[in-house]
């Protein structure tokens, strides 16, 4: 059956996330420095124990990671000594510092040339783990739907994700190709759910698991032939 839907992740795959998260980060422990000192001076090791707390008292939270991080935020707040609801409304402004850095960040030179190509002949989709929203990358124009693990509560590489997203572009397994950069929850999650899988792999690296990659690509610019020889 020819290719009818491509979902893609979005981490590492239509951007480089690791500076992006350094600086949310950063974003967020300015805002504590300059707002709740108290609460800036704590080491991440102390955020990483509430962080565990919170999941052992919530396991629901596991993959609503940025209800996870403003519950987090809350109970620092309230340690130092901050009264509800001022714990919680420290937290929201805080989270927002977070996530306004977190969405500032440049895609892949060749990600929209890509999409806008592929989007003439085919629906596109997003699976993604990750927090970023499309509508304020800037990229949601190209997506006919976007999947987050916390919106949903499902994180790849649950099949339930990849099944969501088929059903969402009324396509069957067979029509339907994933991108993306991790070998667990993109490639082998794919596969289990019946979908493609195509690996882009920029940095070259050396395929570990035992069932490959249907493809794999180094550039994002090599998608649109690629799919092209598949149908």
């Amino acid at each position: 059956m020819s290719i009818k839907l491509i979902t893609f992740d979005l981490d590492d795959t239509l951007w480089d996330n690791v500076p992006v998260i350094i600086s949310a980060e950063a974003s967020m422990r300015e805002w504590l420095a300059t707002h709740a000192s108290k609460v800036g001076e704590l080491p991440l090791e102390h955020f990483a124990t509430l962080r565990q707390q919170v999941l052992q008292r919530h396991p629901e939270l596991k993959h609503r990671i940025s209800l996870l991080r403003h519950r987090v935020l809350i109970h620092a707040f309230e340690e130092a000594g901050y009264p509800q609801p001022e714990a919680t409304q420290m937290a929201d402004v805080c989270f927002e510092a977070f996530i306004r850095a977190r969405h500032q960040l440049t895609v892949f030179p060749e990600a929209e040339p890509m999409l806008r190509a592929l989007r003439q002949h085919f629906l596109l989709g997003v699976i993604t783990n990750g927090n970023a929203d499309v509508q304020r990358v800037g990229l949601a124009d190209y997506f006919h739907f976007a999947l987050r693990a916390e919106d949903v509560g499902i994180a790849k590489p649950d099949a339930r994700l990849f099944e969501e997203a088929l059903q969402r572009g009324g396509v069957e397994a067979s029509a339907a190709v994933h991108v993306g950069d991790h070998p667990g929850d993109d490639i082998v999650g794919a596969q289990q759910a019946g979908l493609r899988a195509v690996w882009f792999n920029p940095a070259g690296k050396v395929w570990e698991g035992d069932k490959r990659p249907d493809a794999q690509i180094h550039s994002l610019a090599e998608l649109p032939e690629l799919l092209r020889s598949w149908n």
